[in-house]
């Protein structure tokens, strides 16, 4: 399973935010639409991703306050990317290595979404259940040999 499986089921909105923006903004942006991250796009191009992750340390920092801090201050500059074409248990292992939550997919420069851990999890849960009802299915119709049939004659 490849990580444009997962895309195509989950869909292509997507929510960014520029370096300049207030990290006020963005943090109600989040809360309004029930977001973990924003993927932060400069003149079209990724240059950071904002998780819930950097804001608590954020206000951490400063005391429980936004203040007048911006994205840029306070994004990962660093994320980890991956292709439509990752292998999702490569995937996993990147998340896994990083303890990252969520990881923009771009094809070249392009950003064609966002993954989470959670749409892998259910992807790999999706497919274990497909494969178990397969295996099930093919059980259930397995021919019955007469009885006797199965000795070996000597």
């Amino acid at each position: 399973m490849k990580v444009s499986d997962i895309l195509r089921v989950k869909g292509s909105t997507l929510y960014t935010a520029p370096p300049e923006q207030p990290l006020a903004q963005a943090v109600q942006t989040m809360a309004e639409f029930d977001i973990g991250s924003l993927v932060v796009m400069n003149h079209g191009e990724l240059v950071g991703m904002l998780t819930f992750r950097e804001v608590i340390a954020s206000l951490v920092k400063s005391g429980g306050a936004v203040g007048t801090s911006t994205v840029r201050t306070v994004m990962d500059d660093a994320p980890l990317t991956c292709t439509p074409e990752t292998e999702i248990d490569e995937v996993r292992r990147m998340m896994l290595g990083r303890h990252a939550r969520y990881m923009p997919v771009l094809n070249g420069r392009t950003l064609m979404g966002v993954i989470s851990f959670y749409d892998v999890a259910k992807a790999v849960v999706d497919s274990q259940d497909f494969e178990n009802r397969m295996l099930k299915a093919y059980i259930r119709d397995w021919p019955v040999e007469e009885e006797g049939a199965a000795e070996p004659k000597l």
